[in-house]
């Protein structure tokens, strides 16, 4: 259903469109940080997702977006050169349900932007009427696509995580980090110790700093030095850290001997795996299936050069025969209830975690829809009449 608001943005009687701004502050107080909120939102986006009721880009409507990137060498001296990272991407969705809207996040990302005290990539978030195509709020998006991001390891976690987990291992403090570690409190409340890896003090010395101050029930807050010590012992881990991709030999890999029975393994970064980690007792959760298929369709093979998350590394292996594509779960219809979540304490289920633009679409609107309830942001004209119809 939409709500008042969003049907009287373009009334029957008026050509008058608005739109709302909301900055980041804006966005805070209409609750964008709310991790349980959007663990629950994102629980419901996977559900529709499974049974259709979505579109992304692409002729397959499963594409993760499209991207501008910089080559290495330009004849333009004017032209951006290529660092690590240095994009431009357009990540449209439409979500039906209860949300029915459209929406794209846009953002410009370089590494070197952390040199000038601000975030690798810059978001913004446009949400659109899904019937008329007017715009409904143009959003600050750094926090929205943070939490979103995060709250898909807590949807993981909460069916497929043991719910009595207390040790969480992390490889990479930085701002995934955070998020989903908050997510999987929401979800498994008895947390209470944290084992991190790191590169750089400050960004370490920011996460301790962070944690300590956001979960002081997390008692015990371990420093480690290697892959291996973030994976042992750990009854959920994620793989959180940034890198360059095109080696999969150089991704942080996850090796079988390493990984204790019942450990869950949220994985929304760089991530291989050894052979032991193929094994059929090992179960593989894809987060959108579709969101794999179309990167396969879209890239030169081997995948996982190219985009480094775990599930292509696991579609490589069903292209050579390693794994049987029947292997792959689908996370929507565990969610969805046509499918089990954990079914015992010691299974090893390990989750990749892809990023669409369809949960920006879903936690958009619900803040959006909590800004305008609450009076909060700025109303904008678009026009009064159109000049051109």
């Amino acid at each position: 259903m939409h709500s008042v608001v969003e049907t009287a943005q373009v009334a029957d009687a008026s050509t008058r469109i608005d739109f709302l701004y909301l900055s980041e502050a804006d966005m805070i107080r209409a609750g964008v940080t709310d991790m349980a909120a959007c663990v629950d939102t994102m629980e419901e986006m996977f559900a529709l997702l499974y049974h259709g009721d979505y579109r992304m880009a692409g002729a397959n409507n499963n594409s993760h977006g499209s991207v501008i990137i910089f080559p290495d060498n330009s004849p333009f001296p004017d032209m951006p050169k290529a660092t690590p990272d240095r994009r431009f991407m357009a990540m449209p969705a439409y979500l039906g349900g209860r949300f029915r809207t459209a929406g794209m996040k846009w953002y410009g990302s370089n590494i070197e932007n952390r040199s000038k005290g601000l975030p690798r990539s810059i978001l913004t978030f446009v949400l659109n009427d899904a019937d008329s195509g007017a715009p409904l709020a143009f959003m600050s998006a750094n926090l929205l696509s943070a939490y979103r991001t995060g709250a898909v390891p807590g949807v993981g976690a909460r069916h497929l995580a043991r719910k009595d987990s207390r040790v969480v291992g992390i490889l990479g403090p930085g701002v995934m980090a955070r998020t989903s570690l908050a997510a999987f409190i929401a979800v498994c409340p008895q947390i209470d110790t944290v084992k991190v890896k790191g590169r750089g003090q400050k960004s370490l010395d920011a996460f301790l700093a962070w944690l300590a101050e956001t979960y002081p029930q997390v008692t015990n807050v371990q420093v480690v030095d290697s892959v291996e010590a973030v994976v042992r012992e750990s009854d959920i881990v994620t793989f959180c850290q940034s890198g360059a991709i095109g080696d999969p030999s150089l991704y942080p890999t996850v090796k079988r001997e390493w990984v204790s029975p019942g450990t869950f393994l949220s994985m929304p970064s760089l991530t291989n795996v050894d052979e032991g980690m193929e094994a059929a007792d090992v179960r593989k959760v894809l987060d959108n299936p579709g969101l794999y298929e179309a990167w396969y369709e879209e890239n030169p093979k081997p995948v996982h050069k190219l985009v480094p998350v775990v599930g292509i590394r696991y579609l490589d292996l069903v292209a050579e025969g390693r794994v049987p594509r029947s292997a792959l779960e689908d996370l929507g219809k565990i969610v969805a209830g046509e499918a089990a979540g954990r079914t015992g304490d010691d299974e090893i289920i390990i989750m990749s975690v892809g990023g669409m633009p369809v949960e920006d679409v879903a936690w958009g609107t619900v803040v959006y829809r909590n800004a305008v309830r609450n009076g909060i942001g700025v109303r904008l004209n678009l026009w009064e009449q159109p000049a051109l119809r």
